[in-house]
Formats: C-alpha cells, structure tokens, sequence
C-alpha cells in the first residue's frame, strides 16, 4: 500500500488488484467506481474534467500544480465535469490568477465530483503503464473511515469501457445553433455574424472549444444529438458534417453511428471532418477496425506527424481506444501517426473530402499546429 504523510487519510483509491493509495480528500464526500488513467498536460485541469470524452474515468494529473489557478465559468467545455474524479500528487493551494473565480476544491464539491490529493502519482502512472488502465472505486470521508475490502470488490465489479455506449449519456437532448467564436484578446468570445457554410455537426460528446472553432472557421453549426440519423441531417441541407469527439467504445456507439455516416459516404458527395471519436466512428462507417488500448493517450505533448507533409505537430489527446491501420481498406489512406508508439492519428478518403484526426485540434497546445484541420474542412465546403 501506498501512503501520504498525513497521520488521518481522509480520501483513498482501491485499485481492482487490491492496492490502496491514501490521502487527503476535496471535493464532493461519498464514492466512486471508474476506469483509471493518467493525463500529462500542465494546463487545462478544468477543461479536461468538462471533456465529456472522460465519461467513465478518473483522471490521475502527473503534473503536481493543480489547482493554483482556480476555476471559472469561461474554460468549461461543457455545463458540468464529466469525469468522475480527479488523482494529483498535492492539494490545491489558494488560487492565483486575474481570471480565477471559484476555488477548484469548492467547484468539484458542488458538482459532486471526488478528488484525493497527496498520492505518489509517479508510482500510480507506472502502474497504470505497465498493467494498463484499471479499475478503481475512490472514496472521500471526513472522518477516515474506509471499507477497504468493500472498495475493492466495487472496483472489481466496475464493468470497463469496452462494449460500452457513453455518447448517449453525454449528448445533446435536441438539437441547437451554435455560434460563438474563439476566445481571443482583448474581446473575450465574439459570435459568427457571417457565416459561409452550413454545418451539422453530430454531438457524441462535444467540446464547446470544437464548436467555437468551427463557427470561427466561417460555419453555421448545427449540433444535433448522437442518434441523429442519415434523414435528420439531411433535413438541414448541410454544406458539410462534422463528427465530434466522445467517450466510450466506437464499437458500441457505431451501432447506430455507423449506418448514418455510410448514408453521408454512399448517398451524398458532402465533406465530412471527425475528431476523437468521430474519427473512429468514420474509420468504422468505411470498413477498419477499432481497438482498446493498454492505457491510452491522455495529454498536451503528444507529437503526432503528418504523413503526407512531413511535419510533427504537439497535439492534445484523449483516447483509450484506436483506429486499427492495418484493418484500413483500399482507398482509405493513413494521414497522421503517433510518434510515440506509432497508432493511427488521421485517416483520408482518396479524392474526396472526407478525412478524420484522433488528436484534437480545438485545444491548441501547439499551441495552434493543428488548427489548419478546420480550415481545410472549411475550404472542402467552399470548394463544393
């Protein structure tokens, strides 16, 4: 077992394997049972519990400062966190920053969302490398009283993301427009007032940064929910589809996402741009395969090359599952790869604009090396 310095723990992390972590608890008070994984970013801890891509998880920080620049309402990818709970190696001190408007600690606690601070996040990202991502129930109590033996067995029951649809729970109930901008100095977020391109954008768990991007891109976007089917979209005489980024296992949600992007491939000559999971949803839609990964891709400082030009770009990722590159079928071509393992990164449709990315563009830690994605998206529309 692994334990803080403090003589009280009032937080811990039952792992499935029986080892137990301990700390001091924020937050919300209570349970939690998900699947682990580590994030490498040093920014953006807010933007990455709101990323409805971490639905199911917990996310270990291996960067020790989090929580020193508070939290506020601007930098929410989504009304509320997603992810179940949050792992750093010390408590969040005072916050500091001009744009700082709650503490981080009383933001998780109104939304019911756990984190444990003092924990040997070095110790527990190896762990998580070298046995892939497990299963843990967290618990917060005040007073320090833990069913150690209880937590275990909760752990173990967790069912795991694989076979599992999380993009129902994430999406949209009904469909809305979406049309503010980038945030950009010193006017904040502005709204897209002459949009070129009618876009639809499919939500199986969206980042509100995506949908600035788009709308500053020229787009009039449209974000319908995830069971959106061939017809729907279609109603709304779209320039081009764009398919978002989500949580859970791209098989599952392909069950009904599949059929609706083969009617868009088959049916229409219109340009279709996914990110994250959209990316493994069109892989699936044109015949490839879908893997789950030993412990994913979670951080700001993944380089990623682009095939056809050569250049490396650092790109933020999410993703437990990947595009399987050697399940790609004739005329799908493999644009973008990991650099640090080699996966599949980006895909292409020869002679037609279709084409998808695993990392995310939107988030900007190169801080803008991928932003030409929806450009490129932007100029298929215009060239249609």
């Amino acid at each position: 077992m692994a334990q803080s310095a403090s003589a009280k723990p009032t937080a811990c992390l039952a792992l499935a394997d029986g080892t137990v972590f301990y700390g001091q608890g924020f937050g919300a008070t209570g349970e939690k049972t998900a699947e682990l994984c580590f994030n490498t970013a040093m920014s953006g801890y807010q933007e990455i519990m709101t990323d409805p891509s971490y639905a199911g998880q917990i996310v270990t920080f291996t960067f020790p400062h989090i929580g020193n620049v508070g939290v506020n309402a601007e930098d929410d990818e989504t009304a509320d966190p997603v992810a179940e709970g949050m792992v750093v190696k010390w408590m969040p001190t005072q916050s500091s920053n001009w744009r700082a408007a709650q503490e981080l600690g009383d933001w998780l606690a109104a939304r019911g969302r756990i984190a444990i601070g003092g924990v040997d996040t070095r110790r527990l990202t190896r762990a998580i490398r070298q046995q892939g991502a497990p299963h843990v129930a967290l618990a917060h109590d005040p007073e320090g009283n833990f069913d150690i033996e209880s937590l275990v067995t909760k752990a173990r029951a967790f069912p795991g993301l694989e076979g599992l649809d999380l993009a129902r729970e994430v999406t949209c109930a009904q469909s809305y427009h979406w049309d503010e901008k980038r945030w950009a100095w010193p006017q904040g977020y502005t709204r897209q007032t002459e949009a070129s391109h009618k876009v639809v954008a499919v939500d199986f768990g969206a980042k509100r940064n995506i949908l600035r991007c788009l709308a500053s891109a020229g787009c009039d976007v449209t974000v319908l929910p995830a069971t959106a089917s061939f017809d729907e979209i279609m109603a709304h005489e779209p320039n081009g589809v764009f398919l978002s980024n989500g949580p859970g296992d791209p098989a599952a949600t392909g069950d009904y996402a599949v059929p609706m992007i083969q009617g868009l491939l088959n049916d229409t000559t219109l340009p279709v741009f996914g990110i994250c999971l959209g990316h493994q949803m069109l892989a699936l839609a044109l015949g490839a395969k879908t893997i789950k990964m030993n412990h994913g891709h979670h951080g700001a400082n993944h380089p990623v090359k682009d095939m056809e030009t050569g250049k490396v770009e650092i790109t933020s990722m999410n993703h437990g599952f990947a595009v399987d590159s050697q399940s790609l079928p004739e005329g799908v071509l493999e644009t973008h790869v990991s650099l640090f393992d080699g996966s599949n990164c980006g895909i292409r449709v020869a002679n037609r604009p279709v084409f998808s990315v695993q990392h995310h563009p939107e988030a900007s830690p190169g801080p803008q090396d991928s932003y030409y994605l929806f450009e490129r998206f932007a100029a298929s529309m215009a060239a249609t």
